[in-house]
């Protein structure tokens, strides 16, 4: 049996990924990597859908492609490279959303979301088709499977949708991709707001603990973050949300159930748990710090990686869009 292809992307909209990143998407990617033919993407392209500086968005890119490599993606393991870098992405865009009704592209939760924040009449049209560019990323590279969470799950039901629409239309050409999602991954919450998704869009400073934080930071961040009056440590999401995500936080990084630290801090106070997790936290992050750093200092490496990504992610692009276009009645090019 043939390796599965697994496709993702993350978009480089801040300085630091944060740890609502690294659990809920880049832990994964780097395990996916063993098992699966691997295909990750820095997606600037999805970037520009809102207002942004050149500049700031070229050193974002090479410092999201940093940590990528400092979290363990391994360049001779998987293709990482720069969306734009491939320009296969923008043309399927436009083919595939010929094919998307504006009923449908108008029913998608995360446009309502963001421009409601200001107002529909100032978000941008690419904002507005964000998801069937979406969908051209994964259908593109023909992928078998998505890591997507659970606030994805319509997005990727659009790329289904899609590539089902195309085959049935004009032929059978792309796969259609089916989500990875791993129920052991959790959501984790805002650590001021614990009923709030972390985001950087959302989040205080104080709420995210980002993967380039100092050791300082985390231990500061983690000591303040929301809990109860209780005292005591267990899960429950309507009483404790904010121990509970302290508590999923913790066995994810250390591996182990929510049931086995419970047990291990039964009769203890908050303060001796969080500087444990601080502890955990701040030696799981330091290599990955120390490489991303590292990298930085040597940026044509990272460069370098990038470009010959792209390369290889153009040769299946390519192939794809060959038959894209003999499909869609276009003259081949030279």
């Amino acid at each position: 049996m043939a390796t599965r292809r697994v496709f993702s992307g993350i978009q480089p909209t801040a300085d630091s990924f944060h740890l609502g990143n690294y659990l809920g998407a880049l832990k994964q990617w780097v395990d996916l990597q063993e098992t699966r033919q691997a295909i990750y993407c820095v997606v600037d392209l999805h970037a520009i859908t809102v207002p942004y500086e050149p500049d700031a968005l070229r050193r974002r890119t090479r410092v999201a492609a940093a940590q990528l490599l400092g979290a363990g993606l391994d360049p001779e393991r998987c293709i990482l490279f720069v969306q734009s870098q491939v320009p296969e992405h923008a043309e399927l865009n436009w083919i595939l959303g010929c094919l998307t009704g504006f009923g449908e592209a108008s029913r998608m939760t995360q446009f309502k979301d963001k421009s409601a924040k200001g107002g529909a009449d100032q978000a941008s049209v690419g904002l507005f088709t964000y998801p069937i560019l979406q969908a051209a990323d994964i259908l593109l590279y023909k992928a078998d499977e998505v890591p997507v969470g659970e606030d994805q799950r319509q997005h990727l039901e659009l790329s289904r949708n899609l590539a089902q629409r195309f085959n049935h239309r004009l032929g059978p050409t792309f796969v259609v991709p089916e989500p990875y999602i791993l129920a052991s991954v959790a959501k984790i919450t805002d650590l001021q707001d614990p009923a709030s998704k972390m985001s950087k869009s959302a989040s205080s400073p104080q709420g995210i603990i980002d993967l380039l934080d100092e050791p300082a930071v985390i231990r500061r961040k983690l000591n303040r973050a929301v809990t109860d009056a209780e005292g005591s440590i267990r899960a429950d999401d309507v009483a404790k949300p904010g121990v509970t995500n302290l508590l999923r936080i913790y066995s994810a990084l250390a591996g182990k159930p929510v049931a086995e630290i419970e047990a291990a801090y039964a009769g203890e106070g908050y303060g001796k748990f969080k500087k444990d997790l601080g502890d955990i936290v701040v030696d799981h992050f330091a290599p990955i710090r120390e490489r991303t750093h590292k990298l930085l200092q040597d940026t044509d490496t990272v460069d370098a990686i990038l470009l010959e990504g792209a390369r290889r992610a153009r040769a299946i692009a390519t192939q794809t869009m060959t038959e894209v276009r003999d499909r869609c009645g276009f003259p081949p090019v030279a």
